[in-house]
């Protein structure tokens, strides 16, 4: 592997990390890796696991997230069969299984988090810490939103989460996408990049890759626009220590205009079955 950049961490230690290239699956790796995972994300800046919403930046998310939620709950009803049945890895606060219920979805999920998990099931939606104490269940449906870069041991986690998956079922991942432009404009300040929590960052190549290793193929990609913007909103405040409302506006909006030709979106949504046998 060889050197592509060195970044830092701009939500809690402010410590530097370097970002290497693993050139045969096109992906990046963050080095060194923390023995201690869980102190970097005890911060109420990382709103996946605190439902903040204080700040203008913290309202906006959670406005976009509602229209996520409804975005990606029918996106899976498109695969579904009467069954419905759905896990959520890395299930945050629960608000997607949330949302995946109230449209008659029968919900399970996988969190580590103790306080993400505590603020699901103020919600209704009662979450595990290991996807070990799902047993054998099988799923028509798993779906890991921004999650998979900041799973250790990546291969492993990968093979049993499929173990999970029914034979003609369906997994939706999404992930930032390091060879966007609003990665490529903010260089070592790309807030997607977010060391040492983000283990690795992956291109559409990677992913096809790596899934293919366990018999999965990506059947089709969605963008996720909004991601952009936010994305470039927190990446202008860790460059200039503000916000910069326009500038993140006029960034994210040139980096969906520049993927309508390089398909290269700040953050993508992969759908990925089973390899059909001829």
């Amino acid at each position: 592997m060889k050197s592509y950049l060195k970044t830092k961490d701009y939500t809690v230690s402010n410590e530097e990390f370097e970002l290497l290239l693993k050139e045969d699956l096109d992906m990046l790796v963050t080095q060194p890796l923390p023995e201690n995972l869980n102190v970097y994300y005890q911060s109420e800046s990382y709103i996946s696991h605190t439902d903040a919403n204080k700040s203008l930046v913290d309202k906006m998310y959670q406005t976009v997230k509602k229209v996520s939620l409804a975005r990606k709950v029918k996106l899976m009803n498109a695969y579904a069969d009467d069954k419905k049945t759905v896990m959520d890895f890395g299930a945050g606060t629960g608000d997607f299984l949330q949302a995946a219920a109230a449209r008659g979805w029968q919900v399970h999920g996988v969190e580590p988090n103790w306080g993400a998990r505590r603020k699901a099931s103020e919600k209704g939606v009662n979450l595990v810490p290991e996807i070990t104490e799902l047993q054998k269940k099988k799923y028509q449906i798993i779906t890991l939103w921004h999650v998979l870069e900041h799973l250790p041991d990546l291969e492993n986690q990968i093979e049993a989460l499929t173990a999970h998956l029914e034979e003609n079922g369906t997994m939706f991942i999404a992930v930032p996408n390091f060879r966007s432009f609003d990665a490529q404009h903010y260089g070592t300040f790309w807030a997607a990049y977010d060391v040492p929590r983000h283990l690795w960052h992956f291109s559409r190549t990677s992913i096809q890759k790596l899934f293919a290793r366990v018999g999965m193929e990506v059947v089709k990609i969605h963008p996720m626009y909004f991601d952009s913007f936010y994305v470039s909103l927190l990446s202008e405040k860790y460059k200039t220590g503000k916000p910069r409302y326009l500038s993140a506006f006029f960034n994210g909006l040139l980096s969906n205009v520049k993927a309508w030709s390089s398909n290269e979106y700040s953050s993508l949504m992969y759908v990925l079955q089973r390899k059909k046998t001829p």
